[in-house]
């Protein structure tokens, strides 16, 4: 076996390797050759994407509309309307009716990433434009944007942690959205004054998203303009986007183009800027397009899809919506040949008096994203009560096990390690590849005795460093081997650019999702290949090998466990003690999350109990906020955990505690 020195520097592999892996997913996939074809691809792709954000509800409760405020202008008036798109959930919107009589055509307008959101004044601009020009018009604020943030103040940010909490549950914001502006298309079509069969979308940057989202699985929406937003998939790979315009796994199974295609025979026309981001540049929106076209030509509609293209910076700025309103009076109105419309004078509002809460009226009870997701979590977990015997915990676990390597992404295919090491007295650094395009850099530190053990200690802070930890310490004391290591996308393999707000892996946790696979998965099988790798070198694993996870990567080291039988004792230090959260995560990983891991599998503590019956030490624990539990709150928490343990005779091997020195930890495991 060869022995070198490890180079560690590697910020830059992972990004290469997902975009491998994203080119190797759409290699083989094979596109609809006709309109015949094409009608089968389209009902399975908006099945596909309405799966990837989780399903939508089977019923729609009622909008309960209520009206809370008007302001008259010359010419139109602006309602503020609060709307109920799911029960408990309310929308606040704006809608912008004309004051002549008689039925108008609408337009949905979904206002992006602005810190004010329909209070934007460039985003008001497209409303009083298109009402001045006889449209109805409903401007909504997103879930978590706008009025309906964290707090009461305009100008929260929706994405990162916040809509993180939604991501165990299995919904993501993008899907959630995308409903609840179906729901402000029900409440379009209940007005007297709109013409029901003449609607259109529009909406720029995760606005622009949502309205090619919309246009795709509405077939009520008969133009749809997404502005500064499209792009392609694979041009994601590489960019800072928010949580809301994520669909996990689209790349397995689509790209952009097909998204596109979904509007035809419907007007379509993709509004481009020439300084925009990479993601939403013009070559990128180009590939979409001329993909799409065929699909507009199989239908004998290819005038109805257009690429207009403007000398500008990501904006939706008045060339942009002259544009757009000629797009829209064509094809809503009849009128014009779809050549842009100049814009009438316009004077936007100050925010106040635009606001369904102004001040801070919004009450404390309202619905935010995170409270969301807690209420979903729970009633989730109202279905996984604490088994009462034997067998119907062995019917669990058994489900929980085979569900678990699909939940984590899937597993690849097991290929050389190509292991190189180097040691210096009691020390060895390792380099391995887990999978092709992967380097996992890791450090075991021996014992002066005969090692009885081995211990792998995962810290995503600190990495390889963690071997100089006071648990480390206290592990080799009792004559245990030690090892620690920088798994993936962490340590001296950490991407050179990736925290945004809470979550200091947000852009390698995006774009683990677009491709199928979490990076919770990821790190799994790094630490299974770890094994691997140690294995390899020492011709063979002690029969005592312990997993040990501290804070975030408590998780990692219960999801490795479950899926290794190799692991026969697990301890987690800190971690969170449960996945539901009312308050975005703080202290957290996005990585940790994979989607629909608390419907389908469970919560921390069930995850927990598939350790049963070898040793498990739960040192400590917060909850989402990142607050430390009493020791009361983390027995109950772990309540599930305990029941297993007794049902497997086994209530001796598991303990809980909240101030467990790293002395009495180490004693415990390797006891």
């Amino acid at each position: 076996m060869p022995s070198q020195d490890i180079t560690p520097n590697l910020s830059g592999q992972f990004l290469e390797f997902i975009q491998a892996e994203a080119d190797a997913l759409r290699a083989g996939a094979k596109q609809a050759e006709s309109l015949e074809q094409w009608r089968v691809t389209r009902q399975q792709l908006q099945r596909q994407l309405i799966r990837s954000w989780g399903g939508f509800p089977s019923t729609r409760c009622p909008l309960q509309p209520r009206r809370v405020g008007v302001v008259e202008r010359d010419g139109y008036r602006v309602e503020k309307l609060l709307l109920q798109t799911r029960p408990g959930v309310v929308m606040t919107a704006n809608a912008y009716v004309p004051a002549s009589d008689g039925k108008h055509p609408a337009v949905l307008c979904v206002h992006g990433h602005w810190r004010g959101a329909k209070h934007e004044a460039v985003v008001q601009s497209r409303c009083i434009g298109l009402v001045k020009l006889g449209f109805f018009v409903l401007m909504v604020d997103a879930f978590g944007a706008g009025e309906r943030g964290l707090g009461k103040a305009l100008g929260e940010y929706h994405g990162e942690m916040v809509a993180g909490t939604l991501w165990p549950t299995g919904l993501a914001l993008a899907g959630l959205q995308v409903y609840e502006n179906m729901r402000a298309v029900d409440y379009l079509q209940s007005r007297p004054e709109v013409d029901a069969e003449r609607i259109g979308v529009t909406g720029a940057s995760g606005g622009g998203n949502q309205t090619m989202y919309l246009g795709a699985i509405d077939q009520r929406l008969k133009c749809v303009v997404p502005v500064c937003s499209v792009g392609t998939y694979r041009a994601y790979l590489g960019a800072a986007c928010c949580m809301c315009e994520v669909t996990p796994a689209a790349l397995r199974y689509t790209e952009e183009a097909q998204v596109l295609g979904l509007v035809a025979p419907r007007a379509l026309m993709v509004v481009s800027a020439t300084q925009d981001a990479f993601q939403f540049s013009v070559g990128e929106a180009r590939k979409s397009m001329n993909a799409a076209a065929s699909i507009f030509q199989w239908y004998d509609r290819r005038d109805h899809l257009r690429h207009a293209v403007f000398e500008s910076r990501h904006d939706y700025n008045q060339a942009m919506r002259e544009a757009m309103y000629g797009w829209m009076s064509l094809h809503l109105a009849g009128r014009g040949d779809g050549s842009p419309i100049a814009e009438p004078p316009l004077e936007a509002e100050a925010a106040e008096t635009l606001r369904c809460f102004p001040g801070d009226s919004r009450p404390d009870d309202f619905t935010t994203v995170p409270r969301f997701a807690a209420e979903q979590g729970r009633h989730l977990l109202e279905r996984r009560p604490a088994p009462l015997h034997l067998e119907a915990w062995e019917a669990e676990e058994t489900l929980m096990r085979e569900s678990l390597p699909r939940f984590l992404g899937g597993f690849p295919a097991a290929t050389p390690l190509d292991v190189t090491t180097t040691r210096n007295g009691t020390s060895q650094s390792l380099s391995f590849s887990p999978e092709p395009g992967i380097t996992v850099l890791a450090r075991r530190e021996t014992s002066a005795g005969q090692s009885p053990g081995l211990a792998i200690l995962l810290d995503l802070e600190l990495g390889r460093q963690a071997s100089e930890s006071s648990l480390a310490t206290a592990l080799r004391r009792r004559d245990w081997d030690v090892v620690t290591a920088d798994l993936r996308a962490t340590g001296a393999t950490a991407h050179r650019s990736d925290k945004i707000g809470r979550a200091p892996d947000h852009n390698t946790a995006e774009w683990s999702m677009w491709i199928g696979r979490p990076l919770l998965g990821q790190w799994v099988w790094d630490v299974r290949r770890l094994l691997d790798a140690l294995a390899t070198v020492q011709d063979g694993l002690p029969d005592s090998v312990a997993v040990i996870g501290v804070g975030p990567a408590s998780l990692v080291a219960l999801c490795a466990a479950a899926s290794d039988p190799r692991i026969g004792r697990v301890a987690t230090v800190g971690g969170l003690a449960s996945l539901v959260s009312d308050v975005p995560y703080e202290g957290q990983r996005l990585g940790i999350l994979a989607p629909g891991i608390l419907r389908d599998l469970g919560d921390v503590p069930h995850l927990a109990a598939l350790a049963a019956p070898h040793p498990l030490i739960v040192s400590g624990g917060v909850a989402g906020s990142n607050e430390r539990l009493s020791e009361q709150s983390l027995r109950t928490a772990y309540a599930t955990t305990q029941s297993v343990y007794k049902l497997r005779s086994a209530a001796d091997r598991f303990h809980v505690e909240t101030n467990m020195d790293a002395t009495k930890l180490a004693a415990l495991l390797t006891a």
